[in-house]
């Protein structure tokens, strides 16, 4: 087995590659699923990145499948859908291409704290139509996560779509880490099953070779939930609790964290935290439908106005 390349080799083995159209600038870090560099696109005058997945994800003769998956995902043209430019292989390794995002993740904006109501709702109905889109043209994302939703300029996009199946199409099983720690917070793990463990639909936790666009859903409905309480349904819990609990238990009520929290609203992330996929929203479109919908609106006004009535009633007593 070929040792892992050096990130400054990789980075000279790029430049040479891709020389006359992109040139690296930096690193910007990465982990076990892949090397992220930042590039100048030389032809457009523009900032990009390239992801660089790891070896341990890839398997010989895989290359054809990972383009494949790519292409069907870079064909997709939406605002709140971060495309892909290109993709290729560099020392036997898959990349891809895709535009520099100027912002934050929505990781690094829940390191703040949790997001209000309002921008909770704005971020949502930006995942949900990008994946009604994405869907109604057969891809799954897989592997929706903080970590996959970018922030910018007022609006929510989704990144890395198709990765996951372009990856679990070249894995090599018998070189994969189906570990998940009690640390994986963040991180993306391969086995059985592709995602990040917080956000791992049940189906997916097993390993269902029929999951369907619902696992987006799912996880959708965990990141609502983060958003809104302040961390995952599961946080804290050991490696196979956190399997246990995606399979068997249901979130707490997101009203008995936070009182403020619009009834619909909490029943539309508990639907999307449903067990069994049928029981979760049909698609995402009926997500964005519950979001715009005028109950929800009102449920939310009369939630202050109760409020407000109690605090009344005390200030008068």
């Amino acid at each position: 087995m070929p040792a892992e390349p050096a990130a400054s080799d990789l980075v000279a083995a790029l430049n040479t590659q891709l020389a006359g159209r992109y040139a690296i600038t930096r690193s910007l870090g990465g982990g076990g699923m892949s090397e992220v560099f930042l590039a100048d696109d030389l032809e457009l005058t523009r900032p990009v990145v390239i992801k660089v997945m790891s070896r341990e994800l890839t398997s010989e003769g895989s290359l054809e499948r990972f383009r494949r998956e790519i292409g069907l995902a870079a064909a997709l043209q939406h605002p709140q859908l971060v495309p892909v430019l290109s993709a290729g292989e560099v020392q036997h390794l898959p990349f891809y291409v895709m535009p520099f995002v100027e912002g934050e993740s929505l990781r690094q904006r829940l390191d703040r704290g949790p997001l209000s109501v309002r921008e909770c709702v704005s971020m949502l109905l930006d995942v949900a139509r990008a994946l009604a889109f994405a869907h109604e043209r057969g891809v799954i994302h897989r592997d929706i996560k903080p970590g996959n939703i970018l922030l910018s300029r007022g609006s929510a996009v989704i990144t890395d779509l198709g990765i996951a199946k372009a990856i679990s199409g070249t894995a090599n099983p018998r070189r994969l880490d189906t570990r998940v720690t009690p640390h994986s917070g963040d991180l993306t793990v391969a086995g059985t099953s592709l995602g990040t463990p917080a956000y791992m639909a049940p189906e997916q936790v097993v390993g269902d070779p029929d999951a369907n666009h619902r696992v987006d859903l799912y996880a959708l409905g965990v990141v609502a939930y983060e958003c809104l309480s302040g961390a995952p349904p599961f946080a804290g819990l050991s490696a196979s609790q956190l399997r246990a609990a995606h399979l068997t238990t249901m979130p707490t009520s997101l009203r008995s964290r936070r009182a403020e929290i619009p009834p619909g609203l909490d029943a539309l992330v508990l639907r999307c935290l449903a067990k069994d996929p049928a029981a979760r929203p049909r698609d995402a479109t009926e997500i964005v439908r519950a979001l715009q919908s005028p109950e929800l609106l009102e449920e939310k006004k009369s939630a202050w106005r109760s409020l407000r009535e109690r605090l009344d009633g005390l200030f008068k007593a």
